[in-house]
This record gives structure tokens, C-alpha cells and sequence, in this order.
């Protein structure tokens, strides 16, 4: 059976007394016996602070993202054993933020998925397509290729150990979640292109939703059969809003 995680991406956003009543509203919050695993990833300057409001509690930690490299003169990077140190379990590699904006290749995104993996850190490795892709009929051949890269790298053995998120790009910050139905078709096809490599692998692979997930629309969304948890921006960043979506995905 596959786990369900939920995974708060806060993005650019925080500060030290914030950080502390959210990661302490969070904590507080949380059913007894939730349904899912949750994760939070924080900015890199409050990893360490955030580690210490976490000690004790169920809540993991993740990073934004980290580099391919070990060690060495990469001037504003972080790598692998850095976040190990903090104490992260999970990191999240490939946003589409960092794609889109910051000229991100598939082949980039695949070699720090395969450092992570290495390291024994879980990658939250982003696909997804941007409006005019989909609007062109692209999405499947879009994430196909982002996940092949991925899959040439680490091939499916190792992949099996990363969790897959499903970005819609369009989605993305708007409040245009796709419906149940859309994101569903997306994410079969995503464990269909895994299946094609190892089926034992694409069975048990998480599979999370990444396009603006929020307390409402989550019961939705997690009823999904290949839809797994969710990768949440916004809604993250207010203990009721991403508790609401915990919920959503039941208790043990």
C-alpha cells in the first residue's frame, strides 16, 4: 500500500517568530493518527531553526532543492550532506518555479535527484506541463521526457526510494487547480510511463498532486486512485489550511 504524503513548499516566504507559531500550530494540530506523512521544507537559512520546533514531533523536514555536486567552489549551493546535517529526510528537486525561472533542465533536475538518492535523502522530483503545452496536446510527451531523463539517470530500482510530484504549471500560484478527473488522467499516465521500466516499481511509487491543493478541493483530489498527496505552496504557509488538508487524507 502506498503512503500518502503531505508536503508543505514554503517557498520564498518566512521569518523566525512566523516560522515558530506555524511549525507549533502545525504540530498541535495534527490528528493522532494521521493518514499521511507530513512534511514541511523552509527556506535554507531557517532549516536548522525549523529542525529544532520539529524535534519530537512527527513532522519531517525537506528542503527547496540542492545541488548535484558534493562539495567545491559552487558559490550559493547546498549539497546533499549539508541538509543531511540539518536533519532533512526529503528535498524537492526540479520545482517548476526553478524550471521555468531559473532555466532548470530535465538532466539538471536528474542528477540531483540521483545525488539525493544517493545520500539516502528522498526527492520530491517535480514534473509538469505549462498552459500552452497542454493547450497544444504536449502533456503527456512533456512529462514523459522529464521523467525518462530522471529514469536514464537513476533507473526505476533507485527511482522506487523518490516521490513523484505532478506540477501543473498553470495551476501553479492561480487557484486553477485541475479537477479531479484531469489531474487523476495525469498522474495514471505518470505511473503507466514508470510501469513500462518496472511495474512492481510504478505500484508502489507516491505520486503527489502539485497544483494549488487546498482544504476544499483535497478530499477530491486524494480520492483519486493514483493521486497520493499533495506538494502544497500557499495553503502551507496557515496551520488550518494545511491541517484541513491533512485531514483530508483520513487517519490510520
Amino acid at each position: 500500500m502506498r503512503r500518502i504524503l503531505v508536503a508543505g513548499n514554503w517557498k520564498m516566504n518566512g521569518d523566525p517568530a512566523r516560522n515558530r507559531e506555524l511549525v507549533g500550530g502545525i504540530i498541535a494540530g495534527l490528528p493522532a493518527r494521521a493518514g499521511a506523512e507530513v512534511a514541511i521544507c523552509p527556506p535554507f537559512p531557517f532549516l536548522a531553526a525549523v529542525a529544532e520546533h520539529l524535534a519530537g514531533s512527527p513532522v519531517r523536514l525537506g528542503a527547496q532543492d540542492v545541488s548535484e555536486h558534493a562539495a567545491g567552489a559552487y558559490t550559493g549551493e547546498v549539497s546533499v550532506t549539508m541538509l543531511l546535517a540539518t536533519g532533512c529526510r526529503y528535498v524537492i528537486v526540479g520545482h517548476s518555479e526553478r524550471r521555468t525561472l531559473l532555466g532548470e533542465t530535465s538532466e539538471r533536475v536528474a542528477a540531483k535527484t540521483g545525488a539525493a538518492l544517493a545520500a539516502g535523502l528522498v526527492p520530491i522530483v517535480c514534473v509538469g506541463e505549462t498552459l500552452a503545452e497542454r493547450e497544444a496536446g504536449r502533456t503527456e510527451a512533456v512529462i514523459s521526457a522529464q521523467l525518462d531523463a530522471a529514469l536514464t539517470v537513476c533507473g526505476g530500482a533507485t527511482l522506487s526510494k523518490s516521490v513523484i510530484a505532478y506540477e501543473p504549471v498553470g495551476a501553479i500560484g492561480t487557484g486553477k487547480v485541475a479537477t479531479p478527473e484531469q489531474a487523476q488522467e495525469v498522474h495514471a499516465h505518470i505511473r503507466r510511463n514508470i510501469a513500462r521500466r518496472d511495474t512492481a516499481v510504478a505500484e508502489g511509487l507516491g505520486i503527489l498532486y502539485g497544483g494549488s491543493m487546498k482544504g476544499e478541493n483535497a478530499p477530491g483530489l486524494l480520492a483519486m486512485p493514483d493521486i497520493d498527496g499533495g506538494l502544497i505552496g500557499g495553503a502551507s504557509l496557515k496551520a488550518p489550511d494545511f491541517l484541513a488538508i491533512v485531514a483530508a487524507a483520513g487517519t490510520d
